[in-house]
């Protein structure tokens, strides 16, 4: 594999293949006790939206991230997931705010896995070998920029031996979005030499996805319908996840649709990205004052949905199964949460269900009335007791 021009750093950002030497073995740096030098427990709450079902607040491009902003000025800690607070080129740092997959969530949930939050993670990039050329150009100038100019911790990457070819679609029964990709087989090996001879414990995801025609997204950009690429790119977490359990985030590749004068702002972060493409595309490289810029990575950003991503992973907690010998102090457990956010009607997940279950420490169970979603799952037809508000304001 050809090794793509990159910024000169004390480590230079190079493409890992299977006959690279294993580095030292990872560690992994803990915060100290939660209960230190204080006389009561940290708060803790949880912030679930679905992901791909069109939620009226989370919905969108990280439009639940004011909330998630709110909230965590009022809690000790905040657990959510990448649907909270990816916001494609933008996202927002929060100390005491844990990135948890959304598989993790679930089994972190059912008391089958612990958190262990960490000082850094060394985060793998994996890219679609579907993905163009000059478009998996951008995504490494943007990796590029995310260490130079936020420091964050992206040591490989490394591009899949098949392009993994994602098909997405809407569920016609729950009207959420979902899809698979052709070959999960080629995702997993590349996840597993970037853990095995880099030792990674996070990885982004970048996979190539089919091109949006203008009227498929039309509502949504319109800030109404739902995020037809949500749900397959829970779908590609979720694997990842479940066989490696480590922490996964996904960005999608694709191509800039049409500028649009009527764009509702919770869709607006999303556009940003592609708009500048569009941009770029126009002038050939150059800036409207004459400036190029093809070559300077911080500002490739407008490129790609994973400056977000890779930030939200740089810090995201560990997975630890749950046993006697993986728990070590400074761990969260399901029975460290005091209660749990969801929109009324997105009340049937795993994670709600299992929190609503619970025997020990049981949280309190909050439903949102104005954060809709096309589920029908509401606390009524799940079976489990909620304090219904009306708003988060």
């Amino acid at each position: 594999m050809a090794a793509i021009p990159s910024l000169h750093h004390s480590r230079p950002f190079l493409p890992l293949t299977a006959k690279s030497r294993p580095s030292s073995p990872r560690r992994i740096s803990c915060f100290a006790s939660r209960h230190s030098n204080k006389c009561r427990r940290e708060y803790t709450s949880v912030m679930i939206v679905p992901t791909g079902v069109g939620a009226a607040i989370g919905g969108f491009a990280g439009d639940a991230l004011p909330v998630a902003r709110a909230l965590s000025s009022v809690v000790d800690c905040l657990i959510t997931h990448p649907n909270v607070l990816n916001a494609a080129m933008l996202y927002w740092p929060m100390p005491n705010v844990l990135y948890v997959e959304g598989y993790a969530l679930d089994r972190f949930a059912e008391g089958l896995w612990a958190l262990l939050p960490v000082h850094q993670n060394k985060v793998g990039l994996v890219l679609d070998k579907g993905i163009e050329e000059e478009l998996r150009i951008r995504h490494l100038q943007v990796a590029d920029a995310a260490r130079a100019s936020l420091g964050l911790p992206v040591v490989e990457y490394i591009v899949t031996d098949t392009a993994l070819e994602v098909e997405k679609w809407v569920d016609p029964k729950s009207g959420q979005s979902t899809g698979r990709i052709k070959h999960p087989e080629s995702l997993l090996r590349a996840v597993n030499t970037l853990v095995n001879h880099s030792q990674v414990n996070a990885v982004a995801v970048v996979g190539r996805f089919p091109d949006d025609d203008a009227d498929d997204v039309d509502d949504y950009r319109q800030g109404m319908g739902i995020d037809v690429l949500a749900g397959v790119e829970a779908v590609i977490s979720h694997l990842i996840v479940k066989e490696f359990q480590i922490p996964c985030a996904h960005a999608p590749a694709m191509l800039p649709l049409a500028l649009t004068k009527s764009l509702c702002p919770k869709s607006a972060a999303e556009e940003v990205s592609k708009l500048k493409q569009h941009i770029l595309c126009e002038n050939k490289g150059e800036l409207t004052h004459g400036r190029s810029f093809l070559s300077i990575p911080f500002q490739q950003i407008g490129y790609t949905f994973l400056p977000c991503v890779l930030a939200g992973l740089s810090q995201a907690p560990q997975y630890l199964v749950k046993n006697a010998e993986s728990l070590v102090e400074g761990c969260l457990l399901a029975s460290d949460v005091d209660s749990v956010i969801l929109p009324i009607n997105a009340c049937g997940g795993d994670a709600a269900l299992a929190f609503s279950r619970s025997k020990r420490n049981k949280p309190l169970i909050i439903t949102v009335e104005e954060n809709e979603t096309v589920l029908d799952s509401t606390p009524d037809t799940v079976g489990i007791e909620t304090v219904c508000i009306d708003s988060f304001g």
